[in-house]
């Protein structure tokens, strides 16, 4: 193990400029233009498995979506097997003028590297083919067996995976699943993230009358959809933060004791993070601190609002239509299907007589849980101890990966949310970034896990 790690601390600047390499790939996956370079950052990786001698690699996909890549390393059947899974697609770039560096033009400045995909997913998911290597080229062996799967999809709800998981349980089972694109606590905290939120995701239209009228002519005879559309809305959460819609919290997985006294150990720090966002005052469901909230309470907010006339000037119209998008990030329990029913429900019976209502569902994903004390848990536990030299912590995720609900059930494996990013790295906005020492870590991180992991029983 002594080799394995000198040979990583040896090759940093290497591994940095590989990096270099993968990020200037503008693999978008939102952007149909940009199909040859989602293909030229798949060949990329498949070009990186095939180097560390990898056998079945392959795309998975081949008639749907982006490649979904796949290769494997079997050393022993009888040791155990490690999943990794990773994403090499990325976000837009936009607004391209508030970053100070070009985004696909990867640059180091403070101790970070920054360009779009250092943290989200690119750089994180590197630290595995790095660890991976490591073993190779100085035991000539793997201690356990390895297997990737990556995608080029998830930054559009990744579409083609969960039924490419569902075709390929045989290729795909293993003993554990190790996923590097959460965050961790702060800069200098390892955690492992053993909870996650689910999402549900609609739309609501709201009709009033047959076309657009005069507000002269016809205000104050004729509902207006938009005032109808806020009144609905404001109804949903009362003063104290709380939900209204009926039964919505009958199936929450309460938080236990030993939860919130972990929460209260972190000693989050309310007064810099309200600096961080700009705002005087905190609002949540009353009765919960701001870590408990964002982990393990589920919500409902307003994502965007609007109808009538938004343009320059005066334009005085009662508009015909309204719309409004709505998400409720759900915890352990909770469903898509079960939520949407019950909001479906409460249009239903608040709606005003005056309108008409049509709800339809975007997007929705499961949330998802791995108990403290699973075996895969503690052992990712003990690497990042070895790696960070500090016990890591155990934290919940406010935002939803779907893709590990499928992951668990379908291959029946617990999902290890190892992540080394930070939150502060701006992530789906400009100037996205990378602290190097992090990634290094996560190197070293990923090459002790795999020691760590080839011991179990």
């Amino acid at each position: 193990m002594e080799q394995v790690i000198n040979f990583i601390n040896s090759n940093k600047e290497s591994y940095i400029e590989e990096l270099k390499e993968f990020l200037r790939i503008q693999s978008i996956s939102a952007d149909p233009n940009k199909k040859p370079e989602m293909q030229r950052a798949s060949e990329f990786l498949m070009s990186k498995l095939s180097d560390m001698g990898f056998d079945n690699i392959k795309i998975l996909n081949p008639d749907e979506g982006n490649p979904i890549i796949y290769g494997e390393k079997i050393v022993d059947t009888k040791k155990p097997t490690i999943l990794f899974y990773g994403h090499y697609d990325v976000q837009p770039v936009d607004p391209i003028d508030l970053w100070h560096s070009p985004p696909f033009e990867p640059e180091i400045r403070d101790g970070k590297i920054w360009a779009r995909g250092a943290t989200d997913d690119k750089g994180q998911l590197f630290t595995h083919f790095k660890a991976v290597e490591a073993y190779i080229k100085t035991e000539n062996e793997l201690p356990v067996n390895i297997k990737f799967i990556i995608e080029g999809e998830e930054e559009v709800g990744s579409p083609s995976l969960p039924k490419t998981i569902e075709a390929n349980k045989n290729l795909l089972k293993c003993d554990a699943v190790v996923v590097s694109d959460t965050s961790m606590y702060d800069e200098k905290t390892p955690s492992i993230t053993y909870g996650l939120r689910g999402l549900a995701y609609f739309q609501i239209e709201i009709t009033g009358p047959n076309r657009d009228l005069h507000s002269g002519t016809f205000g104050g005879a004729v509902m207006n959809p938009i005032q109808a559309l806020c009144d609905l809305l404001s109804k949903m959460k009362d003063k104290n933060g709380k939900i209204t819609i009926p039964h919505f919290y009958d199936d929450v997985l309460p938080l236990t004791k030993k939860e919130r006294e972990n929460y209260l150990k972190l000693k989050f720090n309310e007064k810099a993070y309200m600096r961080e966002l700009g705002v005087k005052e905190l609002f949540g469901e009353k009765g919960f601190t701001t870590l408990e909230r964002t982990w393990a309470r589920p919500t409902l907010e307003i994502n965007g609002i609007w109808g009538g006339y938004t343009g320059a000037g005066a334009k005085t119209v009662l508009p015909s239509k309204a719309y409004a998008k709505i998400s409720m990030r759900l915890v352990p329990n909770q469903t898509p299907k079960k939520v949407e029913k019950l909001l479906a429900d409460y249009l239903k019976r608040n709606v005003a007589k005056s309108v008409t209502y049509k709800l339809e569902t975007l997007h929705g994903g499961e949330p998802a849980i791995t108990p403290i004390d699973n075996v895969a848990i503690q052992t990712a536990a003990v690497a990042m101890k070895k790696a960070f030299g500090k016990e890591p912590v155990f934290i919940r995720e406010g935002g939803s990966i779907p893709v590990v609900v499928d992951f668990g059930r379908k291959l029946k494996a617990p999902v290890v949310l190892m992540g080394f990013g930070l939150h502060s790295e701006n992530l789906h906005s400009p100037n996205e970034h990378f602290d190097l020492d992090n990634f290094h870590r996560g190197i070293i991180c990923s090459a002790y896990y795999m020691n760590e992991f080839s011991k179990i029983k």
